[in-house]
């Protein structure tokens, strides 16, 4: 299947590329709603027309659902010729030559969802501190993925990417707001307000980040773009989105 994709990697970006791109984008959206909803369930989350069963597998079926998006992520970028991303680099941090830092966050996300779901997956067999205490990571692995979209995706800069972001932005620090409303109310004021001012100095630093990062000039050389791809992008600007 790769030998089809050089011919059109020289003429712009394959529809791997465009899959890549777009399952990405899903795969954060579901992700966003798998951890409102892991907050609903932690908070024992329950009316008349949705019992906490319906949630329960709700939660689990979003989760397993941004996995699958996340995998045809992942699979479109290895077999996509234009950027040349190695099965390696999707899996090992940092291991790569197409912008190493960003991708590599995005290998760490996918390497901390992996634990989270596989840990759910033999909760009975691992036990329900040890699936407890992984399942955490997903708080980690969160802004991490926000993080690799923003400074990997080449569509960072169109209005339907921001309003995305966002969007899961705003419902993710909701989520967490419940959360240490609710599940901290025994702990330390000192806790509720780590964990609060955690969620909005990241919010926060996003902000200030934003216009000199992904939204500045001249990003793609910023970011660690190969030489060769940005010399692609000047001479066919028609038929690739790469930020300037």
């Amino acid at each position: 299947m790769t030998a089809l994709l050089p011919p059109l990697a020289a003429s712009g970006p394959s529809l791997a590329w465009y899959l890549t791109r777009s399952t990405g984008a899903v795969a954060l959206l579901l992700l966003s709603v798998a951890l409102a909803l892991g907050v609903a369930d932690v908070r024992r989350f329950s009316t008349p027309s949705w019992p906490r069963f319906v949630v329960d597998a709700l939660h689990r079926n979003v989760s397993l659902l941004a996995l699958v998006f996340l995998l045809v992520h992942i699979l479109t970028a290895v077999l996509d010729s234009f950027t040349s991303i190695s099965l390696v680099a999707a899996f090992v941090p940092f291991a790569g030559s197409y912008r190493p830092f960003w991708l590599g966050l995005g290998a760490v996300a996918f390497d901390l969802l992996l634990a989270v779901i596989l840990t759910s997956l033999l909760r009975g067999r691992v036990g329900p501190r040890a699936w407890r205490v992984t399942h955490w990571l997903v708080y980690a692995c969160w802004p991490i993925a926000l993080l690799h979209t923003l400074g990997t995706g080449s569509d960072v800069k169109t209005t339907w990417l921001l309003t995305l972001s966002v969007a899961c932005l705003a419902l993710v620090l909701g989520a967490v707001l419940v959360r240490v409303l609710d599940g901290f109310s025994r702990d330390s004021a000192r806790g509720r307000g780590l964990a609060i001012g955690g969620a909005f100095a990241f919010a926060l630093g996003l902000v200030l980040w934003l216009p000199s990062g992904p939204l500045g000039s001249e990003w793609a050389r910023r970011s660690g773009t190969p030489s060769s791809l940005l010399g692609h992008a000047s001479t066919s600007s028609s038929k690739i989105v790469v930020n300037p």
